[in-house]
C-alpha cells in the first residue's frame, strides 16, 4: 500500500494523447480570426525533451510584439489541458504557450515532483520566450500541480507580469496527511508518520526531491507580482483552506476567487471572465486590426459606421456591392471589392445607404412597408374598404410592439442611417395627392421586417389587378425581408447566422 501511496505522489497515471486529435488544429478559426498552432522541442537541465505548442495569430505583423500566457497543466494532465486557455485569451490578442512537465504526457522523464522540477522546466520555457522579439511580457496561469509551479517560480522571477493558481496547496506534507482522512486509512498517526518519512526516503531517492520543501506558504511573502487565485467550494481532493492560507501570507497584489465545484470539475464562465480581464490588465496587449476590417476601411469609406467584432465581412461586401449594382443598373453582385482605377474618392457607405432609400419609389419599392391606417378618402372607396384598412393597421402596429428592446435597439442604428429620426422606434413620413385627396402614412418599422399578412376581402383582391402584379409584389416583399435581416445581421456582427438566397 506505501508503494501505490508513493506512485500516486510522483507517478500518477500518465496522460497519453495523439495531438493531432486532442489539441487545437494547425491552423484554426476563432471569433472571426484565424490562428496556428506552433509545436516544438525544448530541453530541460536534466535532459528531458519537453514537447510544447505556441497558439499565435496567424497574420501577426512581424513588427508587433504580443504578450504570452504560459500554461501549467496539473498532476496527470497535459498541455490539452489549455485548449480552454486558448479560447479565452487569443481573442484579447494574447498568445498561449503551453507544454508537457517532464514526466507527464509526450514528454520525457519517469517522475513528477509537483512543482519542484517543473518549474526548472518552467525556466527553460520562459528563457525561451525571451529570446522571442515577438513575445512582450508573460504571464502565468497554473492549475493545481501546475499553480505550485508558477507560484514557485514567480518567487524567483519578478519579472513575470501576472499569476493565476488554481487550486493551489500550501502544504504537501500537510496535504498526505489530509488525504489519508479522505481515503480512509485507518491507521494511527504516529504510524501514519512514521509511514510518510519512510515515503520521504523513496520519493528523495527516486525522483530527486524532498518532500518537505515543497512549502508554497513559505514563498509566498517574497512574491509581489499581481496574482488572481481561484478553488472550488466543494474540493476535497485540494480544500479551500490551502488556498486561503497562501492568500494570506501572499505579499503582491492580490485577489481571490470561490466557485462551485470540486478539484475537477470545469470552471464557471464568470471564473474565466475574472482571467480574461486580470490578464488583460497586466499584460495590455495591443490593439491590431484585422485584415478584413482593413480590407473592407480600403475599398469602402465606411464614413462613421463602425465594425463590430466578429461581424460577417463577406455578407457586408455583398450587401454594399449589390447596393452598388443595384443603383448602377448592373445585371448582379458581386462580393469582391470593387476595383477603382480612376483613383477617385470612395462614396460613403451612410450616403449609399440614404440615397438608395431615398431614391425607392413609394407606391412600388416600398409597398411591402405601406400602412392606410389614416381616412384614405380615394374613388370608389367604401366603408368596408376604410374598416378593413383599419384593422390592417392595428394587426401591424401590434406586430411592431411585439419585438424585444434589443431589436428595437438594433434596428434603431441601422435605419438611422437613412436619416430616420433615433428618438423614436419608428419614422413616420406623410405625403399628400392634390388628385386624390389621399393620406398615407410610410412606417419603418423598428425591428427586422417579417412578412405582412394583408387580410383582404374578396372585392379588394380583385381591385388590386392581375396575379402577375400581386406576384411581383411578393417578389418586392420577400426581397425587402431578406435585406433587412441581413443589414441587421451584418452590423449586429452575427457571423453565424443562416445565409439567405441572394436576389
Amino acid at each position: 500500500m506505501i508503494d501505490q501511496f508513493i506512485n500516486f505522489v510522483i507517478r500518477p497515471p500518465r496522460a497519453e494523447y495523439n495531438p493531432d486529435q486532442y489539441l487545437w488544429e494547425s491552423e484554426f478559426t476563432l471569433a472571426s480570426r484565424k490562428f496556428k498552432r506552433l509545436d516544438l522541442e525544448l530541453t530541460n537541465a536534466r535532459g528531458h525533451t519537453l514537447q510544447c505548442s505556441h497558439y499565435v495569430p496567424s497574420d501577426i505583423p512581424e513588427d508587433t510584439a504580443l504578450p504570452c500566457v504560459i500554461y501549467c497543466h496539473g498532476n496527470s494532465g497535459c498541455r490539452a489541458d489549455a485548449n480552454e486557455a486558448a479560447v479565452i485569451l487569443l481573442p484579447s490578442n494574447i498568445t498561449v504557450f503551453t507544454l508537457d512537465f517532464s514526466g507527464s504526457g509526450l514528454s520525457g522523464g519517469d517522475y513528477v515532483s509537483l512543482g519542484w522540477h517543473e518549474k526548472d522546466d518552467l525556466r527553460i520555457v520562459v528563457s525561451f520566450l525571451r529570446s522571442n522579439k515577438q513575445v512582450s511580457c508573460i504571464g502565468l496561469w497554473g492549475r493545481s500541480m501546475g499553480a505550485v509551479t508558477s507560484l514557485l517560480y514567480g518567487a524567483e522571477d519578478p519579472s513575470i507580469a501576472g499569476l493565476v493558481l488554481d487550486s493551489a496547496f500550501s502544504n504537501l506534507f500537510d496535504l498526505m496527511m489530509e488525504l489519508v482522512d479522505v481515503y480512509k486509512i485507518r491507521l494511527p498517526k504516529f504510524t501514519v508518520r512514521m509511514a510518510l518519512q519512510y515515503m520521504r526516503r523513496v520519493i528523495q531517492k527516486k525522483a530527486k526531491f524532498d518532500i518537505m520543501d515543497l512549502n508554497a506558504v513559505q514563498f509566498a511573502p517574497k512574491t509581489f507580482i499581481p496574482a488572481l487565485f481561484g478553488h472550488a467550494s466543494e474540493d476535497i481532493f485540494i480544500q479551500p483552506r490551502h488556498s486561503d492560507l497562501i492568500y494570506q501570507a501572499y505579499a503582491g497584489d492580490k485577489n481571490i476567487i470561490k466557485f462551485e465545484g470540486d478539484h475537477n470539475s470545469p470552471r464557471p464562465q464568470f471564473y474565466y471572465d475574472s482571467v480574461s480581464i486580470f490578464f488583460y490588465n497586466v499584460l495590455h496587449p495591443p490593439q491590431i486590426s484585422t485584415t478584413c476590417s482593413s480590407k473592407v476601411e480600403k475599398y469602402y469609406d465606411l464614413g462613421g459606421l463602425k465594425i463590430a467584432a466578429g461581424t460577417d465581412e463577406s455578407l457586408l461586401y455583398e450587401i454594399i456591392a449589390g447596393l452598388r449594382a443595384a443603383r448602377t443598373n448592373a445585371a448582379s453582385s458581386s462580393s469582391a471589392p470593387p476595383s477603382n482605377p480612376n483613383g477617385s474618392a470612395t462614396e460613403s457607405i451612410v450616403e449609399l445607404l440614404s440615397e438608395s432609400v431615398a431614391n425607392m419609389s413609394v407606391n412600388n419599392e416600398l409597398d411591402f412597408l405601406l400602412d392606410h391606417d389614416n381616412t384614405a378618402t380615394g374613388t370608389g372607396g367604401n366603408t368596408m374598404e376604410e374598416s378593413h384598412l383599419q384593422d390592417n393597421s392595428n394587426e401591424q402596429n401590434d406586430e411592431c410592439c411585439s419585438y424585444t428592446s434589443s431589436n428595437r435597439e438594433s434596428w434603431g442604428r441601422c435605419s438611422s442611417l437613412g436619416g430616420a429620426s433615433e428618438g423614436s422606434s419608428s419614422a413616420e413620413c406623410t405625403g399628400s395627392s392634390n388628385s386624390k385627396s389621399q393620406h398615407m402614412t410610410l412606417k419603418a418599422l423598428a425591428s427586422p421586417l417579417r412578412r405582412i399578412q394583408w387580410k383582404s376581402s374578396a372585392k379588394l383582391k380583385e381591385k388590386k389587378g392581375s396575379p402577375i402584379l400581386r406576384k411581383s409584389k411578393r417578389e418586392k416583399l420577400e426581397k425587402g425581408e431578406t435585406l433587412s435581416e441581413r443589414l441587421r445581421l451584418c452590423f449586429l456582427g452575427r457571423a453565424n447566422h443562416k445565409r439567405h438566397r441572394s436576389s
